[in-house]
């Protein structure tokens, strides 16, 4: 496919199996299973085995010292508190708090983090910490449920506490983790809605909380059917059904857009339960409802691979894209958002194998949640990424919103994200630092990776194995890597755009793999009919320019002329410098230049 430097590049709805069943009109949509289990393509690999270096190792260190940081008591407080309880210590102030806006809501995704840096560290630390507070948490919950009493999220905070129980013992092997699960289901279950309801953001303070719709129980079904596996319980897997949000899954799964006006974020989150409901319930369409929710999600990404100004989906083909330039500062709900989309990807990359999914979580990691500011110790957290003509970073004014526990997850899942692998060998999905090790065969192997990526464009994998080993390792060229080269001990091997490159051989201790992935800068139009702004990319990355340099108009052939002058730094012919999103610090930007004719 010729590639239009002038032109946004939307990607075209690919065929699968079973897609002629889905496009009948009418066609009834049922939540029941039409087949068995489906298992993935490839597998994920254990938090352990993975060992990075530099900045996705640096955010995880210190989303780890943040978490590690914070009072238990405070942590505690508003379960203990709305149950009637003594609650020692003191008030998290902003989102958090006992009777705040949403309280006790981030308490399950910071324990779901503490057990993924267990995972990754091994540190008996952390892992005490996270049983102090699941014990704690779980002397808290009655059998009444107090704490969800005129609750403004039931359904939101019910879903982050299941998960994490799940991940407190599938990962720290907690011993109170699934009796704190049952009491969780037994407690929270009267304040549920009978179904997913819709998001009304409309609703008004004094209505009825269970129909108060600001909630979001339509992303309940991916944990509870991944506790129904852990566990075994039914009542999970009915859980997992009841929520299953066919309202919004049917027409996606038939190629009907029901995205625009819809909140992003959590939209983007329910794919996830559609990919979970396909790999445990086995119907097709709600892989097809999946595939296609990203597809649409991608029509109208920001050239970052951000998405949902002002939290919500706009309508294709409008100029709403273009118009947020001007004064919408909120362009994309950024550690919240990534969380969302890597799950989303992963998902649909180990169901599918299909190398754009890999592409696609590349390029939000570099162009927003790995730019994102750390987590102040008072609670201020970066929420959104800012992609005006005149942009900055900045904290949400709020203390503790919910991107304040998202951000450790993303960072922690960064090496679930790096590679995957099936009975054949191992798929490289993201070029980064470090080193990863696993069982092939019945023997240990071993890649490790020096790269200056996605700055430079030469990556360098030396294989370790104690013995000589027949497998196969998949390592994934992205779609604008036009001119890529790879080399095996100086052999060279095909290695075609878009897809997994395979190289299946016998390998030995030392082999060295030499993949180079030339940073062709090119443009991407905010959207179709919109040619006047342009964003800039080398590779992966998008160029953001900064504002104090002044005359900000240009011409594409300027843009297309930047060159390099230092990591993370390009300068245009004016003298204009551009930093990389990670590389921007208090600095005023623009993602998009304005470019003449």
């Amino acid at each position: 496919m010729t590639f239009d430097p002038h032109r946004r590049t939307v990607l075209k709805f690919s065929a699968f199996a079973g897609a002629a069943t889905l496009a009948r009109p009418g066609m009834a949509f049922a939540p029941m299973a039409t087949g068995g289990n489906a298992a993935p393509l490839l597998a994920e690999l254990g938090y352990s085995q993975v060992k990075l270096t530099g900045p996705l190792d640096d955010q995880g260190r210190e989303a780890l010292r943040l978490l590690m940081g914070m009072d238990e008591n405070a942590l505690l407080r508003p379960f203990r508190m709305r149950e009637g309880l003594a609650a020692p210590g003191e008030e998290l102030p902003g989102w958090y708090g006992t009777y705040a806006f949403a309280p006790g809501a981030n308490f399950g995704q910071w324990v779901s983090g503490l057990a993924r840096y267990y995972a990754i560290t091994r540190d008996e630390d952390t892992r005490a910490k996270l049983g102090r507070l699941v014990k704690g948490y779980a002397d808290t919950v009655g059998p009444e449920g107090k704490f969800y009493r005129d609750n403004r999220f039931p359904s939101y905070t019910y879903d982050k506490l299941v998960g994490a129980m799940i991940d407190a013992r599938r990962l720290a092997n907690d011993g109170h983790a699934l009796a704190a699960l049952k009491r969780t289901n037994q407690a929270a279950l009267p304040y549920l809605p009978a179904h997913a309801v819709p998001r009304n953001e409309h609703a008004l303070a004094g209505e009825d909380f269970s129909q108060h719709a600001w909630d979001e129980s339509y992303t309940i079904p991916e944990n509870q059917f991944l506790a129904w596996r852990l566990t075994g319980d039914p009542l999970h897997r009915r859980l997992g059904q009841r929520f299953l949000y066919d309202d919004f899954f049917g027409p996606l799964a038939r190629g009907h857009n029901v995205l625009p006006g819809k909140h992003a974020y959590s939209h983007v989150n329910a794919l996830s339960s559609a990919a979970q409901a396909y790999a445990t319930l086995g119907d097709a369409r709600y892989l097809a409802a999946a595939r296609h929710g990203f597809d649409f999600v991608d029509a109208q990404s920001f050239a970052t691979g951000g998405w949902g100004p002002d939290e919500h989906f706009v309508q294709p083909g409008t100029g709403a894209l273009a118009t947020s330039l001007v004064k919408e500062h909120k362009s994309f709900e950024t550690p919240c958002g990534s969380y969302a989309h890597f799950k989303l990807t992963r998902y649909l990359l180990r169901t599918t194998g299909d190398a754009r999914y890999g592409d696609s979580m590349e390029r939000v990691m570099y162009n927003t949640i790995l730019g994102a500011k750390n987590i102040q110790a008072d609670g201020h957290a970066f929420y959104y990424s800012d992609y005006t003509r005149q942009a900055e970073k900045t904290f949400h004014p709020d203390h503790w919103p919910c991107c304040s526990a998202t951000l450790p997850i993303v960072a922690a899942d960064y090496r679930i994200s790096t590679y995957f692998r099936d009975a054949k060998g191992l798929y490289v999905n993201l070029y980064v630092p470090g080193e990863v090790t696993w069982r092939q065969g019945g023997n240990d192997a071993r890649l490790a990776v020096a790269t200056g990526y996605p700055y430079n464009s030469a990556i360098a994998i030396t294989v370790g194995t104690a013995t000589p080993q027949t497998f196969a390792l998949r390592l994934r060229i992205p779609a604008w890597a036009e001119g890529a080269s790879l080399r095996v001990n100086g052999k060279p091997v095909s290695a075609t755009p878009g897809s997994f490159a395979q190289i299946q051989r016998e390998w030995r201790n030392g082999d060295r793999i030499e993949l180079e992935l030339p940073l062709a800068m090119r443009l991407q139009v905010i959207e179709d009919g919109h040619d006047e702004s342009v964003a800039l990319l080398a590779g992966p990355l998008v160029l953001m320019r900064l504002i104090e340099d002044g005359g900000l108009a240009t011409t594409r052939r300027d843009l297309l002329m930047a060159k390099e002058s230092g990591r993370g730094e390009w300068r245009l012919p004016d003298g204009g410098r551009m930093l990389t999103f990670p590389d921007i610090t208090d600095q005023r930007y623009r993602t998009y230049q304005d470019v003449a004719g």
